[in-house]
């Protein structure tokens, strides 16, 4: 039997975002735990979730207080990650189904790289830090990934894994999520602040598998 083409054969392409999502924290927030500057970098953090600051001039002031860490501080904070309760039963749910994962994030390569590696979870972007003699320099390297650039991950994992938009599932929970959510055929809001959960297709509170729910990973024949 011919199999086939890889965009009808039933596969959804779903896209995590991490921080407050795949993982019960902010990856900025446990860095800056290490640099003293938690408390600044959480009210930041949290205004810029919902929405009311610009999510790249806000990434660079919480970057900023990074400066003179060492890069000790990555295996640190990775070791202090909690996945969300639910999501190492759906990561193990798609897995069986053979649908890909991909995670995209605002958050860190130097964290969410070793954690997809742990999770199996082969495509995921997200922004660098610059390290200068071992210790970070407080400065993002390369662009910034902020709504538009989530939505353009999305679309390119889509695009590598041949699978069509209308197929996509994004799940977020912020503001930064707003247009990954809007480019995926389905879009899932989770424990998300209300810019995001009146937008989404659909709003979960509770655990992450709790998304198993939904009609799109109940049904094969479409969105």
């Amino acid at each position: 039997m011919t199999p086939l083409p890889r965009a009808l054969d039933g596969r959804r392409l779903v896209v995590l975002d991490v921080d407050s999502t795949l993982i019960t924290a902010e990856v900025i927030e446990l860095l800056a735990a290490h640099a003293g500057s938690r408390a600044e970098v959480a009210d930041i953090t949290e205004r810029a979730m919902r929405g009311e600051l610009d999510f790249a001039a806000s990434l660079h002031a919480r970057v900023a207080t990074l400066a003179g860490l060492p890069v000790s501080v990555f295996a640190d904070v990775l070791a202090e990650i909690t996945l969300s309760p639910g999501a190492t039963e759906l990561l193990a749910e798609l897995a069986r189904r053979g649908w890909p994962v991909a995670l995209v994030s605002g958050g860190f390569l130097e964290v969410v790289g070793p954690l997809a590696q742990r999770l199996g979870v082969t495509r995921y972007r997200a922004n660098g830090l610059e390290v200068a003699d071992g210790v970070l320099t407080g400065r993002v390297r390369g662009p910034v990934v902020d709504r538009a650039g989530k939505a353009a991950a999305l679309r390119g994992f889509a695009a590598d894994e041949e699978i069509p938009l209308e197929r996509t599932i994004a799940i977020g929970d912020g503001a930064n999520d707003l247009d990954m959510l809007t480019v995926a055929g389905f879009g899932i809001a989770f424990n998300a602040k209300p810019v995001l959960a009146g937008r989404a297709d659909a709003v979960v509170r509770g655990r992450l598998d709790d998304v198993l729910m939904l009609a799109p990973f109940r049904t094969t024949s479409g969105v």
